[in-house]
């Protein structure tokens, strides 16, 4: 598996300033300065975050697209009718 080199990425990107701040005050300079190739190295789980997102969207997507099929749709409609009608009746 090959390993993705950041820095490399930035410096062709021309994304790394010459001189970073001292303290980043701003969100877009602390994401500038986040060191992303040393975590992606050193932690399993920055790497594994990555890669579940990537294998689980297949299967959101999936579901997603069963869950609002036309059919689907029409009979949680129906349930949700019945709720109502039961509900209605109840109080009076």
């Amino acid at each position: 598996m090959k390993i993705i080199n950041f820095d490399r990425l930035l410096k062709s990107l021309n994304l790394k300033s010459e001189r970073p701040m001292k303290f980043p005050y701003t969100t877009a300079a602390q994401l500038m300065q986040f060191p992303y190739a040393y975590h992606w190295k050193n932690q399993w789980t920055f790497r594994y975050y990555f890669y579940a997102i990537i294998l689980s969207a297949p299967v959101f997507y999936k579901i997603g697209r069963l869950a609002n099929n036309e059919s689907n749709v029409q009979k949680w409609k129906e349930i949700k009718q019945k709720e109502q009608e039961h509900l209605k009746h109840r109080w009076d």
